[in-house]
């Protein structure tokens, strides 16, 4: 294992194809503005360093990236890339992580837009994110005490767990399928459409119309606040704690509530069995 130690690092490709390389408190910037300065790399390790340019680290194997900082020029920062652990390190470029296998994360702050997209197999942990779009077709994700703010979060996720996390958001887990929420907080508007076996479990939702157009959704002992035009066109099976505002259209299941301000059916494919509000 080659060690380099604070060096400074602006060419195109300057450190391309290397194997077996450590890095300490390097950085990559400078007037040459080089990109992808660690392509084609495998068994990376940086440790404190400072990346200011574009697409460092592109079509690798076994990347550790620890205590570190990516800036906003640093675009693009993870793409292509198999067994990656990032800890401790702050990501602001765009797009920072996308089409990668086998990523660890945790305790990581990312103010990225578009992060994560078409990756499998993620783990994150006691991190926080804000961006739009979050891990758009990941799949096999995991993520434990993650707070995550921005818009249109999860859609097209697949086989995804997240725990003890909170998510401040707008249309999130839209055409996700075989997703698992437990004890977290999902503050958002439509919530769920279109989703496909999306479970939540001892969770707080609020915002409006939410789980629409669901297949297979489940709510166990969930709170919802906010709750209006609920469930419309949608095969759910829900035990609530809490009132809803309104409940519209459910196309079969079953839904448990303490009280329910309206029940909506206007459509006869709304079987008016689906509905079952015990009153408290």
């Amino acid at each position: 294992m080659r060690v380099i130690k604070d060096k400074t690092f602006d060419a195109e490709r300057a450190l391309y194809a290397e194997n077996g390389l450590t890095l300490l408190n390097c950085r990559f910037e400078g007037p040459a503005d080089g990109e992808s300065a660690l392509k084609e790399c495998s068994d990376i390790t940086a440790e404190n360093c400072f990346f200011d340019l574009r697409y460092p680290l592109w079509h690798d194997r076994g990347v550790r990236v620890n205590g570190c900082e990516m800036t906003q020029n640093c675009r693009a920062a993870i793409w292509y890339t198999s067994d990656v652990e990032v800890t401790d390190t702050l990501m602001q470029g765009i797009k920072a992580v996308r089409e990668c296998r086998g990523v660890r994360m945790d305790n990581c702050r990312i103010l990225s837009p578009e992060f994560g997209w078409f990756s499998e197999n993620v783990e994150m942990k006691d991190s926080t994110t804000e961006g739009e779009y979050l891990f758009l077709r990941g799949s096999f994700l995991r993520a434990e005490r993650v707070r995550f703010e921005g818009k249109y979060s999860f859609q097209y996720v697949t086989n995804a767990i997240f725990e003890n996390c909170s998510f401040v958001t707008k249309d999130a887990f839209w055409h996700s399928k075989n997703v698992t929420v437990k004890d977290s907080v999902v503050e958002g508007e439509y919530v769920g459409w279109y989703s496909y076996g999306l479970t939540l479990i001892n969770c707080k939702i609020s915002g409006t119309q939410p789980f629409c157009h669901c297949k297979k959704l489940k709510l166990i002992n969930c709170e919802m606040y906010d709750a209006d035009l609920a469930f419309e066109k949608s095969e759910v099976d829900a035990t609530l704690l809490t009132p809803v505002t309104s409940v519209k259209n459910p196309l079969a299941g079953r839904i448990e509530l303490p009280d329910v301000g309206k029940v909506i059916r206007d459509d006869p494919a709304s079987h008016g069995e689906a509905i079952v509000v015990g009153r408290g």
